[in-house]
């Protein structure tokens, strides 16, 4: 099989967090709203799967999440394009003494095809708009159903074209901001760590256009709809009773229209015919 060569924009990406690695969990381990949004995608997950069942992780990171689901059971390959997020998490692994459960691959999102350890999995499970990095989701997503069981779920964290709290920014004159994800057909530029790379913004509509023929929904939650996004550094501490209201609101509208639709995110699940 010809190797394929990694798109320019997903070696910039590479090139960013393998910067970034030493120091992301110090940035954001003990953030209290990137917390919340860890607690919520792991909630939704824990719903659908059985006991025992095999994961595998894209965009892993430094494998926060592969360790939760692995002291619950679970067995995961976590893959990442990023060496240095790579290097973190086989560090982690080490230190708690977790190689029975997870395993590890560099590998980009786009090159599935040409996994190592093509499972089969029970769910494939993508964090924090890691798929956000593409222009080609489409691709991605046609590669799912061969690396499944039948009855394997994929659940995605996914940036969607438009997030209420950021169109709100228009009242402080931020229009760039406000309207960034409106006018995104080639992409925006994102800064990490002294390199820049685009991102792009996908609404539900196109995972389900592009996994209708093998999967059906099982659910799909918005996320930080009524919470404030991560960025909003500082919100959680400064006003703890207006968190914790907004966090308990989120919990009964998450899954309603227009909640669903209009977060920071959006988690949604999907299962294999």
């Amino acid at each position: 099989m010809m190797e394929r060569v990694v798109p320019q924009n997903e070696q910039l990406a590479q090139a960013a967090f393998s910067n970034q690695s030493g120091v992301f969990d110090a940035l954001y381990a003990a953030d209290t709203i990137i917390n919340y949004k860890r607690q919520r995608v792991r909630t939704h997950i824990l719903r659908y799967l059985k006991a025992g069942s095999a994961i595998l992780e894209l965009n892993s990171g430094t494998g926060e999440d592969a360790i939760f689901f692995a002291d619950q059971g679970f067995n995961i390959h976590a893959t990442d394009i990023s060496l240095g997020m790579q290097q973190q998490l086989e560090q982690k692994v080490t230190e708690r003494h977790l190689q029975h459960r997870i395993s590890n691959e560099q590998c980009s999102f786009t090159q599935l095809d040409q996994l190592q350890n093509k499972g089969p999995y029970d769910l494939i499970f993508s964090n924090f708009a890691g798929l956000n990095c593409t222009d080609e989701l489409d691709k991605v997503l046609a590669s799912f159903s061969y690396l499944l069981n039948p009855g394997g779920m994929v659940t995605l964290v996914i940036l969607p074209k438009f997030c209420l709290w950021e169109t709100m920014l228009l009242f402080k004159g931020k229009f760039k901001t406000a309207f960034r994800r409106f006018f995104s057909r080639n992409g925006r530029t994102a800064h990490v760590e002294g390199e820049y790379f685009k991102c792009w913004y996908y609404d539900p509509s196109f995972i389900r256009k592009h996994l209708k023929a093998d999967f059906e929904v099982l659910n799909m939650e918005g996320l930080c709809t009524i919470v404030p996004p991560s960025y909003m550094e500082g919100f959680a501490q400064k006003h703890p009773i207006l968190y914790g209201y907004s966090v308990r609101w989120e919990e009964r509208l998450k899954s309603r229209w227009p909640w669903k639709y209009i977060g920071d995110y959006y988690i949604i699940s999907l299962r294999k015919k």
